[in-house]
């Protein structure tokens, strides 16, 4: 099993015990407030649903029927609330399920195509823990005001923040860097502004550096889930709305 797959088993294990079907309120605000806890488990189950149906054609080298991922969305958006929320829990597991019964044959063969990316088995791996994990904070926080990434999931995110990072970004003309650290994992970063793009590379800084923060945190900035509610205390705080100007989310 890869790394990103046991992260990815953590997080599906991380929503299985947020989510109390008994008690948990669906039509309850997640994050961000114009959705549901029952929107976001739709989508991340209708999401599961999509992408074990890319792999299972991409395994046997079928075409992909263009109409069904529509024909998804809306069983998903005729289900009830409870039922989005309880369905989300069984397909995000099947689709784990399916991913770690692939053999180390398959998996090394595995490539798989999504606009500009090309991806082999981990980075499909990690595109499905992406959207998963983000996700399932944004059910988490709701119950869990204190709510964080784990250092796990952090970490494998990081090693590809870069991409989201030049996809998500918005430049606004300003052209300058900012050094980043991270903590929990350590790492290093140069987030690069220029006047129509943002881009993040690594690198290793002496020093202060402009802007230090838990990797959870870098992660949810970047993905527009760092407010002023929800980040680490003693951040940069003039910097931080900054940023997230450029980062608002997606």
């Amino acid at each position: 099993m890869t790394d990103r797959l046991r992260v990815l088993r953590s997080s599906v294990e991380h929503l299985d015990s947020v989510v109390d079907v008994e008690t948990l309120n669906p039509e309850a605000s997640a994050y961000p407030t114009g959705w549901t806890i029952a929107d976001t488990m739709s989508h991340i189950g209708s999401g599961a649903v999509i992408m074990k149906k890319n792999l299972e054609n991409t395994v046997a080298s079928h075409e992909a029927d263009g109409g069904f991922n529509q024909s998804v969305w809306d069983v998903w958006n005729a289900k009830t609330p409870a039922g989005q929320v309880t369905d989300a829990l069984i397909a995000n597991a099947a689709l784990l399920v399916s991913l770690e019964s692939l053999s180390e044959e398959q998996r090394n063969d595995l490539h798989f195509s999504m606009g500009p990316f090309n991806l082999d088995f981990d980075g499909f791996v990690g595109m499905r823990l992406n959207e998963q994990a983000l996700h399932t904070w944004d059910v988490d926080v709701a119950v869990n005001p204190s709510a964080t990434l784990s250092s796990a999931v952090a970490g494998a995110i990081l090693d590809n923040l870069d991409i989201i990072v030049g996809f998500a970004g918005k430049a606004n003309g300003e052209v300058k860097e900012v050094t980043v650290r991270t903590t929990n994992p350590s790492r290093d970063f140069t987030l690069a502004f220029a006047s129509d793009s943002i881009n993040l590379g690594g690198a290793t800084h002496v020093g202060e550096v402009d802007f230090e923060l838990p990797a959870e945190a870098f992660v949810r900035l970047v993905y527009g889930r760092l407010d002023a509610e929800n980040a680490p205390s003693g951040i940069n705080e003039p910097l931080l709305k900054k940023l997230q100007k450029s980062f608002p989310g997606f």
